[in-house]
């Protein structure tokens, strides 16, 4: 009989092991939950940040349309580096283009961001031109991908593709 009481009290005191572990997990992982999410500061310092890289985006974009290399030289990195389908090229050759376009219309669809880190942003869309280079017609839609570094508590432009879309 006495081999029985120790079995149930054994049993009993597993059992309540296990409740005391399981109710500790649920706490812990409620808790995170609670934590991880969003406040509305964040919230608003990330849409902030969008908002940021779009205008500036944009910004360049309007200044390679209009042939504002100075303000274009304000944006893009020292390291910059454009890809297109004549190939890749620095900053210096990537300005050395730019009087070569005559861009009489862009607009932007689909544009989604990503921020792999605080200091870096990534940015995807379809573009819609109506261009010439060189006198020839490159109007289109092209895929382009942006890559934005913050340094020194300014963003510019690292990377830039702009492929039309077959």
């Amino acid at each position: 009989m006495e081999n029985v009481d120790e079995r149930s009290a054994t049993g009993l005191g597993s059992l309540m092991k296990r409740q005391v572990i399981l109710c500790g997990v649920a706490v812990a992982t409620a808790l995170s939950i609670c934590f991880a999410a969003p406040t509305p500061a964040k919230q608003a310092k990330s849409k902030k940040r969008e908002a940021t890289i779009v205008n500036m985006e944009k910004i360049v974009t309007e200044a390679f349309k209009n042939k504002q290399v100075e303000t274009l030289k304000k944006y893009l990195a020292p390291e910059f580096v454009g890809l297109d389908a004549e190939g890749f090229k620095n900053v210096d050759a990537e300005l050395a283009e730019v009087p070569k376009y005559d861009v009489r219309d862009n607009s932007f669809a689909d544009m989604k961001l990503a921020f792999p880190s605080d200091n870096m942003a990534v940015v995807t869309y379809k573009a819609t031109t109506q261009a010439t280079h060189n006198g020839q017609d490159t109007s289109g839609t092209y895929n382009v991908a942006s890559v934005w570094m913050k340094r020194e508590r300014k963003w510019r432009l690292v990377f830039h593709t702009f492929m039309k879309s077959q």
